[in-house]
């Protein structure tokens, strides 16, 4: 069983590589988990606020056009 939970997370690692992810979202992180970025400062374009960062920085998300 300790196995299965080993190769589990080693797949979840591999996804988010392949995914250009490179870290884990802290939990409790509300900017990593929007797919956000922290800034100091105000957000410039082309991105725009979504929240705080624990940081006190603004967590900024970038605009997706479709």
């Amino acid at each position: 069983m300790r196995t299965l939970h080993v190769l589990l997370v080693v797949l979840s690692l591999m996804l988010q590589g392949a995914a250009g992810q490179h870290e884990f979202p802290r939990p409790g992180d509300p900017c990593a988990i929007q797919n956000g970025r922290c800034f100091p400062g105000i957000c410039r374009r082309p991105y725009y606020w979504v929240g705080t960062c624990i940081n006190g920085f603004s967590c900024c998300r970038r605009y997706i056009e479709v």
